[in-house]
């Protein structure tokens, strides 16, 4: 059966992981789950391509088991795009709407945000979102929807986020090559917000942390619109082959040991205990915290540090969100809060209905190396009901910018 119009899907392609969902969406805007296929990761590193071969074979196994429990053909997807060749700026532009006053136009909206779109950008850089933050109206400061005032002249804020055209380009064509059409390419810490954050945790001011296998994004949300996007080289295997080099233990069980005893702390382990390892030696579990804590430590500490250098030095009211496979660590959110000085909470996908196993435990996908492809889901269905049924002139504005255009979504679906 092929996919049916009223169907949403979507694909994470991690360096750990390779996850393929379909859900359901209906007309009042709800989503269901109806397929999950997950695969080992082959042909992606710290979010690149770097075996076409590999990565086909892996999105398509996926793709199938998705597909076998929604009884539909996935055709085409949503994507998420991360890697460390992602990089965030803040632009400002506008224009001027005459010398006497007179009534903001969508198409106003749209020649101002280009005005500020129109940055300069080194060769083989392209846009993949314009984000528009707040309006300047005249002497009126910090407007969401201008549309339908008076003024003289329209200014904006927008965060642009700009990726390596041939990193996302390789990205596309290895989806293809499985088979799939990609239906647009979205950064995947907007995705996980998307999924992970309350409306005043958006509205606040929140650290978005999604830590993956190779790479960690972050993204600032402050008054509901992204304010900073960073990555820094940094995730999960380095916590294992950390593990692997210091218990001198082959991978597989130094990603074991971290998944099942880790902890992020040694001052927060509930228990010493000493564990078995290949060959029958014994080690503490106080010496595998160590060995964790220093490398989860210094990734925090790179994301502050980025996080200082991109301007965002004010507390966060919504503090820190972890999210990704590797937030599931054991008192991460204990250490991130010392880190940051702010509270930290692991963040769980929420939004997706569906989500009870027969035996009454919790669904994988509520597991927060999850979060990217059910943010994926919901920023897709957000879209289109924006487009089918805009609310008024926020709503007309937000589906404007939310279009994909070119194969690249261009919005923030707030």
């Amino acid at each position: 059966m092929t996919q049916p119009e009223h169907y949403l899907a979507a694909l994470d392609l991690g360096s750990s992981k390779v996850s393929a969902i379909l859900c359901e969406g209906d007309e009042a805007g709800q989503v269901q789950l109806r397929g999950l296929g997950v695969a080992e990761s082959k042909g992606f590193r710290k979010g690149v391509l770097v075996s076409l071969e590999a990565a086909v074979g892996a999105i398509r196994q996926a793709v199938e088991a998705a597909e076998t429990q929604a009884g539909v053909s996935l055709e085409n997807a949503l994507i998420g795009v991360s890697g460390s060749h992602i990089k965030g700026l803040n632009s400002h532009g506008g224009i001027v709407l005459g010398h006497r006053p007179r009534t903001v136009t969508l198409e106003d909206v749209r020649r101002a945000i280009e005005a500020a779109r129109g940055v300069n950008l080194p060769e083989g850089r392209e846009v993949l979102h314009v984000l528009p933050q707040e309006f300047f109206l005249d002497q009126q400061e910090g407007l969401r929807d201008p549309v339908g005032m008076l003024g003289r002249k329209l200014e904006v804020n927008v965060h642009i986020v700009t990726s390596d055209a041939l990193a996302t380009q390789n990205l596309v064509g290895a989806v293809n090559h499985a088979g799939v059409l990609v239906a647009d390419t979205v950064l995947e810490p907007l995705a996980s917000a998307e999924a992970c954050l309350s409306a005043d945790e958006r509205e606040l001011g929140v650290l978005v942390v999604d830590i993956g296998g190779g790479t960690t994004d972050w993204m600032v949300v402050a008054q509901n619109a992204p304010r900073a996007t960073g990555v820094v080289p940094v995730g999960g295997e380095h916590f294992t082959q950390d593990i692997a080099v210091g218990l001198r233990t082959p991978l597989w069980e130094a990603e074991r040991l971290k998944r099942v005893y880790g902890c992020a702390g040694r001052r927060w382990l509930r228990e010493e205990s000493l564990l078995e390892v290949t060959g029958g030696r014994v080690v503490s579990r106080r010496a595998l915290a160590e060995i964790i804590e220093a490398r989860a430590a210094e990734l925090l500490a790179l994301v502050r540090a980025d996080l200082l250098r991109s301007g965002n030095e004010r507390p966060l009211g919504g503090g820190v969100v972890l999210t990704g496979g590797g937030a599931q660590l054991e008192s991460l959110a204990e250490l991130a809060e010392q880190i940051f000085q702010m509270p930290a909470r692991v963040g769980k996908p929420s939004g997706i209905l569906g989500l009870t196993t027969q035996t009454g435990a919790p669904h994988p996908l509520k597991d927060p190396a999850f979060a990217t492809l059910a943010g994926l889901v919901l920023h897709g269905n957000r879209i289109r009901q924006l487009q089918r049924r805009p609310a008024g002139m926020l709503g007309r504005l937000k589906n404007l910018w939310t279009r994909p255009k070119n194969g690249h979504g261009k919005g923030w679906a707030a």
